[in-house]
């Protein structure tokens, strides 16, 4: 059997996730694979170098990861000590970065970008880096909220007296509004959550919430699964009617994303202004410009009238060993799913590489797949991206 060898780099710094762990090596090594760990790049994910070594994996330097002829990575590791040719897989945000693209182009590396899946494809589901982040960030969302509120989560009946159950509005249902609802749910909370596609209001009330509607409302959702950019108008009336139910909320968690763009303000500063003291705002998108007007990326601030707004950011990275054993999982089937014949195979036959043929149901016009680049050059599925990059 042909070895490929497959490098896996340690993150920059502030990024605690690793691109594979060791629990990944039996499948990779079934599939032809040699994996080269540089040395410490598990650590801050808590997987050592010995756990590495006792799966199979070879520790080395950083240039010798970077040698591999395919390369897995979460954040984008530059094109530095990366020969032509190399296979490239991480997620590079190709939109907000559009250097990382150009970067590759000129060096002529084949940048597999994991944040482009095309997630409706069934086949995607297992490689949807999106979708396996997100859920643990909704997660985590919650509990920091829960972490900084001054008060109990659930009903609680003492001898002292009763404490009513905590308030929580999530605004948006993806995966990580569905799983912060879910999670608010199982602490106890009353759980409020919108959104402005109508179709999701039944799996909202499936996880044990409950659906603010807004009058006018549609499916504001784009071809391919994200939700699309609304009127200037439509923002407001959302905004004005979500924040109204979350004026006496104690948890307020904002989730709204939308695809290569900044992220949406979704509670103005006007309306923390309304919201009651001591109420917590966890703004998942702090990172991405926040949805909170009054967020500061990376802290956690109190505003003058005593609400407390969460600017964490990165936060499946707060649970790096989980977050990093999922990544791994979706980065094992993806790279398994492309060796043919001892050797991995980028072709324009595979619907995760260049997106589904025109004429699907799942073509999105302008989008291609996880394929950015190759040989010098931009896909031709991806013009959406092309005339970002020009």
């Amino acid at each position: 059997m042909n070895i490929m060898k497959l490098g896996v780099p340690k993150e920059p710094e502030g990024e605690t996730r690793v691109g594979i762990v060791p629990s990944s090596m039996k499948k990779l090594a079934k599939s032809g694979f040699e994996v080269f760990i540089e040395q410490g790049a598990g650590l801050a994910a808590n997987y050592s170098d010995h756990d590495y070594t006792e799966a199979g994996a070879n520790i080395v330097t950083r240039e010798e990861a970077l040698a591999c002829e395919n390369i897995v990575a979460v954040r984008f590791p530059g094109t530095e000590g990366i020969a032509a040719g190399t296979n490239l897989a991480c997620v590079s945000d190709p939109f907000r970065h559009p250097g990382h693209v150009k970067a590759c182009m000129e060096a002529n590396i084949t940048l597999l970008s994991m944040d482009m899946i095309p997630r409706r494809l069934s086949r995607a589901q297992s490689m949807d880096v999106n979708s396996s982040q997100d859920n643990l960030a909704g997660y985590k969302a919650v509990l920091l909220g829960a972490a900084n509120v001054p008060r109990g989560i659930p009903m609680m009946t003492t001898s002292a007296g009763t404490v009513r159950p905590a308030k929580v509005v999530i605004m948006g249902s993806g995966v990580a509004g569905l799983q912060a609802i879910a999670t608010a749910k199982r602490l106890g909370a009353v759980v409020y959550a919108s959104d402005v596609r109508k179709s999701a209001a039944e799996q909202i009330e499936s996880v044990g919430g409950r659906f603010i509607e807004v009058d006018g409302m549609d499916d504001f959702e784009d071809e391919s699964g994200y939700a699309k950019p609304l009127t200037p108008e439509f923002i407001q009336k959302v905004n004005d009617t979500v924040c109204g139910v979350a004026a006496d909320a104690d948890i307020i968690v904002t989730t709204a994303r939308i695809f290569g763009r900044p992220a949406p303000i979704t509670v103005p500063t006007s309306a923390v202004g309304t919201f009651k003291s001591g109420a917590v705002v966890v703004d998942m998108n702090a990172d991405v410009g926040g949805n909170c007007e009054s967020t500061v990326a990376g802290e956690i601030t109190t505003t003058e009238n005593g609400v407390i707004i969460v600017g964490t950011s990165n936060l499946p990275g707060t649970l790096a060993n989980t977050a990093s054993m999922l990544y791994s999982n979706n980065l094992t089937t993806f790279f398994t799913s492309l060796v043919n014949e001892g050797t991995v195979t980028i072709t324009d036959d595979d619907d995760i590489l260049v997106g589904a043929p025109e004429g699907s149901d799942f073509y999105v016009n302008g989008m291609g797949g996880v394929l950015i680049c190759k040989d010098g050059a931009i896909h031709p599925k991806q013009t959406r991206l092309a005339g970002a990059i020009e």
